[in-house]
């Protein structure tokens, strides 16, 4: 029985942070495994390597003929046989969360008894297992995630684009260009982007010149970083293809 493994919690212990196993109070020993999970979920997780030596030295203390040998191949086939258990549970599980949390804390767990195992017990076939199939669900667990933001991402994308009669591509980089400066009555700028290359994509990826796609770097010479300091490389759009005007429209009485 795991009672002869670890230490029970004495009668009348009121403690919070106890490392010991049970209640307090009365408590029937054939649901030890219970009581011991429970613990297990419920320390911190700077308290796992203190719950191990703590039960460790209670087992030797308690066993003449113990060694720490036999108490940590009994340790890790508990925290082995149940990690097995919560890996096999559907991700759609109404518990999935709390399993999460008690997967994630068993990992540790495993990872700080690998460190104390000088006898090679964690190299078992089941315990290779265990760890793939960890990495096995946390990898499928990614894979959803990316899937569902790829659905996300391409939820607007479209095959279609605007077209530019060929020549007039110009023209339409002077009008983002006047869009960027308009104003709304309060003063507040009516388009706003961090930087210029919000544009330049947009124009780049919903736009074409004569169905010919608009290259990036040909375009970027109109776009300045800094318009106050354009730089040496800057180009402005040349007068004949200044072909509209954007205007505020007149109030309205």
């Amino acid at each position: 029985m795991s009672v002869i493994y670890f230490k029970p919690h004495d009668r009348f212990d009121f403690a919070n942070d106890t490392l010991d196993i049970g209640n307090p109070l009365q408590w029937d020993r054939s649901h030890f495994l219970k009581h011991f999970f429970k613990r297990v979920f419920a320390i911190r997780e700077d308290q796992i390597d203190e719950f191990y030596q703590r039960h460790l030295a209670y087992y030797l203390s308690q066993h003449t003929d113990g060694t720490e040998e036999i108490f940590y191949k009994y340790f890790w086939s508990l925290i082995e046989r149940q990690l097995k258990v919560l890996l096999g549970k559907d991700v759609y599980d109404q518990n999935h969360l709390r399993n999460e949390r008690e997967i994630l804390r068993l990992q540790k767990i495993t990872a700080m008894l690998i460190t104390h195992d000088r006898w090679n017990i964690h190299k078992s076939n089941d315990a290779v297992i265990a760890q793939q199939e960890s990495e096995i669900l946390a990898l499928k667990q990614e894979v959803t995630k990316l899937k569902a933001d790829l659905r996300k991402a391409t939820a607007f994308k479209t095959e279609g684009y605007i077209n530019i009669p060929e020549g007039y591509r110009n023209a339409v980089l002077h009008l983002h260009l006047q869009m960027q400066e308009l104003k709304t009555p309060e003063g507040k700028e009516l388009m706003f982007s961090q930087t210029q290359s919000v544009w330049m994509k947009m124009i780049c990826k919903y736009f074409r010149e004569g169905d010919k796609e608009i290259n990036y770097e040909t375009i970027r010479r109109y776009f300045p970083s800094d318009k106050r300091d354009p730089g040496d490389k800057h180009a402005d759009i040349p007068a004949k293809s200044k072909l509209f005007t954007i205007n505020p429209a007149k109030k309205r009485s």
